[in-house]
C-alpha cells in the first residue's frame, strides 16, 4: 500500500512539474504582467475610496438642493418687498443693462 501511495505523490509531482513548465503557465504569467501594467498605466483607486467619494458627492448636492430652494425663497420674499413679481422681472431687466 505504501509502494501505490509513493506512487501517485511521485505522479502528482511530475504532473505539477509539467504544468509548471508548461507554455499554458508561461502564458498566465505573461497575461498577468501585462494586466498588471495595464492597470499600473490607468488612474485606478480603491472601492472604498470610490464609495466615500460618492458619498460625499449625495451630500453636497443634497446640500446643493437645499440651497438653491433657499434662494428661491428668498427672492419671492426679496419679489413681494419690491411690488411683487413683475418689479422683480422690471430689476432684472434693468440691472442686464
Amino acid at each position: 500500500m505504501k509502494h501505490r501511495t509513493e506512487w501517485f505523490e511521485e505522479l502528482q509531482k511530475n504532473v505539477s512539474d509539467l504544468i509548471a513548465r508548461s507554455p499554458v503557465a508561461d502564458v498566465e504569467r505573461n497575461v498577468r504582467g501585462l494586466m498588471t501594467q495595464a492597470f499600473s498605466k490607468l488612474d485606478l483607486v480603491p472601492r472604498e475610496d470610490f464609495d466615500i467619494q460618492a458619498e460625499l458627492l449625495r451630500r453636497a448636492r443634497a446640500d446643493l438642493q437645499q440651497l438653491v430652494l433657499r434662494v428661491e425663497v428668498l427672492e419671492a420674499k426679496l419679489a413681494e418687498r419690491q411690488g411683487g413679481p413683475a418689479a422683480a422681472l422690471s430689476s432684472d431687466s434693468q440691472e442686464q443693462k
